[in-house]
């Protein structure tokens, strides 16, 4: 069973590219994308994800407080945020906020499909 994944982030162009290096794994399920927090939360209400990746810095609702609400739901998918802001206090915050992991988007290429397989080693076999 492929991971279903929802992926957030305000920059269509930065989607579009996630998409295309996360469509080459057999193992992943696109299923959603979402411009803002506050559509991330109403994509995991309508779609499921089993994960949701989530942009770190979005205007309104941002990948923090988007973090709290959806881990809040009853069946909360992995939260992976990515962020160009790889410092300390974020990565802190984030897992304050209930993050299953943190990535800086100038390592997506090495570290996110390695992260995915590792949260979902068990649970999709």
């Amino acid at each position: 069973m492929p991971i279903r994944v929802l992926l957030a982030d305000d920059h269509p162009e930065f989607i579009e590219a996630a998409i295309r290096f996360l469509s080459v794994d057999p193992d992943i399920e696109m299923i959603g994308r979402a411009l803002s927090g506050e559509d991330a939360l109403e994509q995991v209400v309508l779609l499921q994800p089993d994960l949701v990746l989530l942009d770190l810095a979005m205007p309104a609702l941002n990948g923090l407080e988007a973090t709290r609400c959806i881990k809040a739901f009853a069946r909360a998918p992995q939260v992976i945020i990515l962020t160009l802001y790889d410092n300390p206090e974020y990565r802190a915050a984030a897992a304050a906020a209930g993050a299953d992991g943190f990535i800086a988007k100038s390592e997506l290429t090495t570290q996110l499909l390695p992260l995915i397989h590792y949260l979902f080693a068990d649970s999709h076999r």
